[in-house]
Order: structure tokens, then C-alpha cells, then sequence
């Protein structure tokens, strides 16, 4: 899980420098009009709140993998640029990752992070290696690792003794998917392949492994038609933007831990129909060299995924404990974990983003 999280971070960085890609239209369009103006500092919370969220002291947020416009990344940025969590009395500090979710999980149980993007089996894996972190949100239950081939393909049993592409390693959901849809996994040859995903069309590999907010858009942009395999259609669990925190943080803090949820929500709100100037608040963060449109389509592509996911009426963020016990099954089936289900499903505290919500309505401004 860690090593793909890493290849997907270095796939879209070699993404950022080619050819500019097709526009999205999915998730709504932007203003052309001047970027909002930031919050005013604790406009949006009572003054008791105000002050146990002071009282928290600094919070360190570090970042996936740099500023990529990826779901738990770009709201981060935006709601910084936006003044979000000053106005709920917040001292936060935005910190870039480096892709290595590992090195993550080992920073937030030190106490050195705060809070970061986690996937829910990192979160799961981490503490089966008695590396203590605490699940606090999930966007979807969809993963972002897909399987790709050309349209000819129509049954993955078709893969049987052909050749796969992937990145290092086959992706655990990829891996339950074939073997869900009644393919000789041992039979197909993998190879390690580049960042290019050219080599499908070319006929290099039959299929390739890879990400739903990358790989696609780049063939789309070259008018290269492929078909994406979703590990999520054959009911294999994953998730998307899921959120950690330090556990000791959290038990002493509560309302910060909330109402830093709470900002995150409502700049991922703000930047499903603002994503330019969301896009550009990452970009600011970052410096030369960002491509903006490149990370405008990620971001609408992953926004596209969880809103198409989330049952209705149900809060954007949840824990879907099911889920959580699928998770689990699954790393213990693929990789070898003897996690128990029933001690995982505490490794994750719905509480905070339950206490944020009214019905399936973010609570805003702040109590």
C-alpha cells in the first residue's frame, strides 16, 4: 500500500510536465471573478470555543505528497489561503510530504504531525506494526488504483497469460480484483514498467496498473480510448482522503480536532465549484513549476469519484466501519497481516466528524 502511494506521488509528478490536459466538466465551473477574501480571525466560532482551540497550541499538517491537487491535499491549501482555520481560532501549519506514507504514520505517532492524509490500510497496517495512529474521516470507500486496458478487452479472464505493467508491484486491490473476476493471476506476466502510460496503446503491455486521476486523463489528452478496471465494481474495499491524527492530540483536544475537519470540509466544498482558485493556493504553496491544469483535472476527477460514492444522506467524511472490517479481510487475505477485526474498527474515531454535522449538513460556522 505504501509503495503504491509512493509510485502514484512520482507518476504524477512525471504527469505535471506533459502536454496540457482535456478540461473536466463534471464537478461544476469556476468563478472568473476576483479570489475570496480570507476569513476574519475568529469569525467563525463562539469565544469558549475560541479559546480551547488556542489553548491546543500549533497543529502540523503534512501533506501527502507535496501540494498535488489531490483529495486532503488542495483543501488544506484552500482553506488556509482562505482564512478557514484562523477563524475557528486554529494555529495550523501546513508541512509538504514527501509520498512516503510510512515515514507518515511514524511522524503522527511521534507527536511531530498532527494530522495527515492516511489511507484507511495504512492506518490498519500501521497499527499492526505498533505504530499508534487514529482514523478520523474517509471521503470514499473507492480506491484510486485501477487496472487499464485497451477497449478490446471486455473479461479480465482475457489477461490470462498476457502481459501486465505495473510500477514495482501489483496493487493489493488490482490483485483481489483479477482474482475476484476469475483470472489465473499466476499466469499473467508482470513487468515493471516507467511513468508513460503510452505503453498500453503501443501494445508494450496488455494491461497496466495505475491511478484513476492520473494515467486516464493523460491518454484522454493524447486521444488514446482505454478501459479502466475499478477494483471497487468487483467489491474489493479501498478508500479515499482519509484523515489521521496523533491519538494523544486528539483524547486532550477534541474540538480542535473537529474544527479542523470542519475547515477541511468546508474548503472541499468551496473548491468543488471554485477549483482554479483553489488550484492556485496549492500553486502558491509550491512555486515554479506547477502545473495548474493538470491538478485542476486531478482534483475533479477525485471529487467526481467520492461524490459518485457517498450514499445519500450521509456526511461527507464518514467512517464506514463496514468498510473498515473489508479492509481488513483483505490485508489479511493479500499481505500476510493477522489483524483482528474487532480491535481495528477502534483504531478509527467517527466521533469527531459525527460531532460536526447536522443530518448530512456541515455545521458552519463553528458552535
Amino acid at each position: 500500500m505504501r509503495r503504491a502511494v509512493a509510485m502514484r506521488r512520482a507518476a504524477l509528478a512525471v504527469a505535471a510536465s506533459t502536454a496540457a490536459l482535456l478540461a473536466t466538466t463534471a464537478c461544476g465551473s469556476d468563478d472568473d471573478g476576483p479570489a475570496t477574501p480570507a476569513a476574519p480571525a475568529g469569525s467563525a466560532i463562539s469565544a469558549d470555543r475560541c479559546a480551547r482551540n488556542k489553548a491546543a497550541g500549533p497543529i502540523t499538517y503534512l501533506s501527502g505528497y507535496q501540494w498535488q491537487a489531490s483529495a486532503s491535499i488542495l483543501e488544506y491549501a484552500a482553506a488556509a489561503k482562505l482564512g478557514y482555520f484562523t477563524s475557528l481560532c486554529l494555529d495550523v501549519k501546513l508541512q509538504p510530504g514527501t509520498g512516503d506514507t510510512a515515514q507518515n504514520t511514524k511522524l503522527l505517532a511521534a507527536g511531530k504531525v498532527t494530522v495527515s492524509p492516511v489511507s484507511q490500510q495504512d492506518v490498519l497496517t500501521a497499527n499492526a506494526n505498533g505504530i499508534k495512529v487514529q482514523g478520523i474521516s474517509s471521503y470514499s470507500n473507492v480506491g484510486l488504483e485501477i487496472l487499464m486496458t485497451m477497449p478490446d478487452v471486455t473479461d479480465l479472464k482475457q489477461l490470462d497469460g498476457s502481459t501486465l505493467g505495473q510500477k514495482g508491484a501489483m496493487p493489493v486491490g488490482v490483485r483481489a480484483m483479477l482474482v475476484k473476476a476469475g483470472a489465473d493471476v499466476g499466469s499473467i506476466k508482470q513487468v515493471v514498467v516507467g511513468y508513460d502510460p503510452s505503453v498500453l496503446p503501443r501494445g508494450q503491455v496488455t494491461s497496466l496498473t495505475g491511478f484513476i486521476s492520473n494515467e486516464p486523463n493523460q491518454l484522454k489528452a493524447q486521444g488514446k480510448e482505454v478501459k479502466v478496471w475499478r477494483p471497487y465494481d468487483y467489491q474489493v474495499p479501498g478508500s479515499l482522503g482519509a484523515m489521521a491524527v496523533n491519538p494523544d492530540f486528539a483524547a486532550k483536544n477534541p474540538a480542535a480536532v473537529e474544527d479542523v475537519l470542519r475547515a477541511q470540509l468546508h474548503a472541499f466544498e468551496y473548491c468543488e465549484t471554485h477549483a482554479d482558485e483553489c488550484v492556485k493556493a496549492a500553486a502558491d504553496l509550491t512555486g515554479a513549476g506547477y502545473d495548474e491544469k493538470q491538478n485542476t483535472t486531478v482534483w475533479q476527477t477525485e471529487d467526481k469519484v467520492i461524490r459518485d460514492s457517498v450514499k445519500a444522506g450521509t456526511p461527507l467524511g464518514t467512517i464506514d466501519t463496514a468498510n473498515v472490517t473489508a479492509l481488513v479481510q483483505l490485508l489479511n487475505t493479500y499481505t500476510g497481516t493477522t489483524i483482528d477485526a474487532a480491535a481495528a474498527t477502534a483504531e478509527f474515531a467517527p466521533q469527531y466528524l459525527r460531532n460536526i454535522y447536522d443530518g448530512d449538513k456541515l455545521i458552519w460556522p463553528a458552535p
